[in-house]
């Protein structure tokens, strides 16, 4: 008999929440639950999915343990308790040999989408006492965190767009329309969007590509792929060249600011960016005059040679023109679990170590991941022997991932913890499979403090897991206690018996707004209420203010001004400039083995404005070659005239194996990998990869 129960969509920021019907523990139906008070009935693509993941026969669903090497290796299911000491004894033997710097740890995105991670794979982390530690972070959002820090006084205290009351709203870099926002947790907005414009408000979009949002924002403008900052730093210069700064009385450092962003006028601006000055003095004075109006700005900001500077713009924008900690502009979410407040996420730091070849500063205790290649290849104390893999492809997704599938290779010993065998686990000793978002419980640590509405929703597993599988806390849990076994530490079992379900209760508890067992009793969530002010109490700076020209940030105008002279640039032969896309129906480099998003016309063609194809004499659809500093790669191009001429796009997380049988992998390939493009020596000051901006040449393919 069927029945319907309540459950969450953890696979991107949005964390909707669903009504799951189930007969006889198969998943029927999904579809978007109405009473859930931040998602209100939304769903994507994506979340009907969940079912498939659950099905998938290509899901790993036990430990399976790598026999040979290379294309002749393969795959043996073994027990948990052979797996797990397999495990123990590899990280840990690498760390005897060779220093507790010689092992590594890679954490991917789902990891902040786990409960189970941020209760139970800290700890894990920790024990390894590893520096060597890179995620997802440096080819994402580490500027965000950078500039929260610097400015706010917490790395996760990151002020998010009123949307639901704004009257003016300006996106750069960002598509909330296939995203659902980023950094912004945002549910179905495209109907938050109506009704923006239902109230007599106006959306504006900057980016190099007429983006989903952009189709349908009351004004676009193309800009240059890298010169975002240049057009940020002139509004500045507007702002205050024309009088029309009204910052708040918490703030120093205005007049600093002003002396810093008088050469970038919008006049230089237009030169690089292509966006007309006047349309930069227009857009600045409409921003300073909307009643409630918010600066946006994402990954094409981020992920570009000036991210942290394009995010203090963005954020800077907002408190000189009176809109930070306003209704309508941009506010901190008041989470039921503040993990924040309560100190149990670090305030952050940068330079406290340095990578051991390059000499890259940490940020946060992490390094950025464009240096795991040569950590690995590089010879003398400190080379990382070991590698640890939780939830991540960095093969797919991070800079030159073919010469770092290749550097994989080199390892005395690796394991991964995921679902799938992929571009980067197939070089694993060792895979340990975790559940999936079914078969257990789930809070949103991270989400619902970034939401654009303060709600809490606890939602117990919909599907009872297999008796033999582990839950990804208990994996953590486990192999943690074995290494601090072998590391002569007193093991905290009690890590074995504590389960997220009893940490989370003890945050919510820890901070008051609600309870679990309000929780328990509303499983479609709890309203919280709107945004609200809530500065300047909620600074954790040491003086209670904000700083707005911190010199971490601002001396890398001095790189800004030897890169952007008064005449642009001229660009190489036939050179282009390249940045990546996001789609609704894909969840970065997985979930391209799922039928159900996979239908339709095909999504990993590199889009090219039909002059620039003209001027090479491609035709559409044909196949060509895009080449970079570090690689090639070959895939079909399509013509487009929602690209600014001179940019061509290549979507993340392409490039994947055909899954063939559950414990094989296929050769076929499917698209092309764009990391296999990014160059490792592009850095922002933060460590974040340059994914964007890219200058790469195009040409036809050879015949075949």
């Amino acid at each position: 008999m069927s029945e319907s129960r309540l459950g969450v969509c953890n696979l991107c920021e949005a964390i909707c929440g669903l009504q799951v019907t189930v007969d006889g523990g198969v998943v029927t139906g999904i579809r978007g639950n109405p009473d859930d008070p931040l998602s209100r009935g939304h769903i994507c693509p994506k979340g009907v999915a969940l079912a498939d993941v659950h099905a998938d026969p290509d899901r790993l669903r036990r430990p399976v343990r790598r026999v040979g090497r290379g294309a002749a290796a393969t795959w043996q299911e073994i027990g948990w308790d052979e797996a797990l000491d397999l495990v123990a004894e590899g990280l840990a033997g690498a760390v005897e040999r060779g220093g507790r710097d010689a092992v590594a740890v890679y954490l991917g995105n789902p990891n902040v989408h786990s409960v189970g991670f941020a209760t139970h794979g800290t700890t894990l982390v920790r024990t390894l006492r590893t520096r060597n530690k890179f995620s997802a972070t440096s080819v994402d959002q580490m500027p965000h965190q950078l500039v929260a820090w610097q400015l706010y006084g917490h790395q996760l205290l990151l002020p998010i767009p009123d949307i639901d009351r704004t009257s003016w709203f300006l996106v750069l870099g960002a598509n909330p329309m296939a995203s659902n926002g980023s950094l912004m947790t945002v549910p179905d907005f495209p109907a938050r969007l109506r009704a923006l414009r239902e109230r007599g408000g106006r959306m504006v979009v900057l980016d190099p590509r007429r983006t989903e949002t952009a189709k349908v924002a009351d004004e676009h403008h193309f800009v240059r792929p890298g010169s975002d900052v240049l057009v940020l730093l002139a509004m500045l210069h507007v702002l205050v060249a024309e009088g029309l700064a009204t910052p708040p009385s918490y703030v120093d450092g205005v007049e600093r600011v002003a002396e810093l962003v008088a050469p970038y006028t919008p006049e230089l601006a237009a030169r690089h960016s292509g966006v007309p000055a006047d349309v930069v003095r227009r857009l600045t004075r409409e921003l300073a005059a909307a009643d409630g109006a918010a600066v946006y700005g994402r990954m094409g900001l981020s992920t570009q040679g000036f991210g942290t500077l394009c995010q203090w713009a963005v954020q800077l924008l907002n408190v000189l023109t009176g809109n930070l900690d306003r209704e309508g502009g941009t506010l901190l979410t008041e989470p039921a679990a503040d993990t924040v407040g309560l100190r149990a996420v670090g305030p952050g730091h940068f330079g406290a170590w340095h990578s051991r070849v390059r000499g890259l500063p940490e940020f946060a205790g992490e390094l950025p991941v464009a240096a795991l290649r040569e950590e690995i290849e590089t010879p003398g104390e400190g080379q990382v022997r070991a590698l640890l893999t939780v939830a991540g492809n960095p093969v797919l997704s991070t800079p030159d991932g073919r010469a770092l599938g290749e550097a994989l290779e080199g390892l005395e010993f690796m394991a991964a913890i995921d679902i799938y065998l992929n571009e980067t686990t197939r070089h694993a000793d060792v895979v340990l499979p975790t559940t999936t978002a079914l078969e257990r419980d789930h809070y949103d640590l991270v989400f619902h403090a970034l939401a654009v509405r303060n709600t809490a929703r606890w939602t117990p597993a919909v599907l009872a897991a297999a008796e033999d599988a582990r839950h990804d806390w208990q994996v953590y849990a486990e192999l943690a206690v074995r290494l601090q076994e072998r590391f002569g530490v007193e093991p905290r079992r009690d890590l074995l018996t504590y389960p997220p379900r009893q940490a989370v209760s003890d945050l919510l508890d820890a901070t008051g707004r609600t309870s679990l067992a309000e929780l328990e009793a509303h499983p479609e969530g709890v309203d919280l209420g709107p945004l609200r002010p809530t500065l300047p109490g909620r600074l954790q700076t040491d003086d209670g203010r904000i700083d707005l020209a911190p010199a971490l940030v601002t001396d890398d105008l001095e790189r800004v001004r030897a890169t952007f002279t008064e005449a642009p640039a001229a660009p190489g032969d036939g050179q282009l400039l390249l940045v990546g896309r996001r789609h609704q129906r894909d969840c970065n480099s997985w979930l391209h083995n799922t039928t159900r998003l996979t239908r339709g016309r095909p999504r990993h063609h590199l889009l090219m404005h039909p002059d620039d194809l003209a001027a090479r004499g491609l035709a559409d659809g044909a196949r060509v070659v895009v080449t970079s500093r570090v690689g090639t790669v070959e895939t079909e191009v399509a013509a487009v005239d929602d690209m600014m001429p001179g940019v061509v796009s290549l979507p993340h997380g392409y490039g994947h194996q055909v899954p063939g049988t559950r414990l094989g992998i296929a050769t076929a390939v499917v698209g092309a990998s764009v990391n296999d493009l990014t160059d490792p020596d592009r850095l922002d000051v933060s460590g974040n990869a340059a994914l964007n901006g890219l200058p790469v040449t195009v040409r036809a393919a050879s015949p075949a």
